[in-house]
């Protein structure tokens, strides 16, 4: 008689808790991404790019900005 073997993958013994699975998941968290404040104008930034509200960057001006006038 031929003895078949249905299961092919692996089957966990028992189910993983809550607090196992969270504990693994830890490090899967999304981060805040940094920002800075433009030493001019004061607008947040992201570092090592030009303000876009000012246009510039370490100190110098690097981007024409138009200013609405109101």
């Amino acid at each position: 008689m031929l003895k078949l073997d249905l299961q092919a993958f692996a089957v966990p013994f028992r189910r993983t808790s809550k607090t196992k699975k969270r504990m693994r998941r830890t490090h899967l968290k999304k981060e805040v991404s940094a920002s800075v404040k433009c030493p001019k104008c004061g607008a947040n930034l992201k570092p090592h790019r030009a303000c876009a509200e000012c246009g510039n960057y370490k100190g110098e001006e690097k981007l024409k900005i138009k200013k609405e006038e109101e």
